[in-house]
């Protein structure tokens, strides 16, 4: 039997996850070095990015990812520059993605 967090999973647009990494890409580069939270945050940008470009990227694997994205957003928050990086619109592009 098939769940709503299943077909969330099975959903996800691939295209729109690179779309959304290039973005918090730019973004990050207009945030200095140092905090602890967007660091965490390049690192999770990182791995999902090195998670799409296998020729056929694991859904488990952009899923999981996009969760640790999401979660490092939400306690860095407050570190991260309103104007640099848009939170609050980052985790809502997030949470569709993965069908929340």
């Amino acid at each position: 039997m098939s769940t709503e967090q299943d077909k969330g999973r099975a959903g996800i647009d691939i295209d729109e996850v690179k779309r959304l990494i290039e973005a918090l890409e730019r973004d990050l580069d207009k945030v200095g070095e140092g905090s602890s939270g967007v660091e965490t945050l390049r690192s999770e940008v990182d791995q999902l990015r090195a998670a799409l470009r296998s020729a056929t990227p694991a859904h488990r694997e952009v899923h999981s990812g996009l969760e640790n994205v999401r979660n490092v957003l939400h306690r860095a928050g407050d570190e991260l520059l309103d104007d640099a990086v848009k939170v609050g619109e980052y985790v809502t592009w997030i949470g569709r993605m993965l069908g929340l």
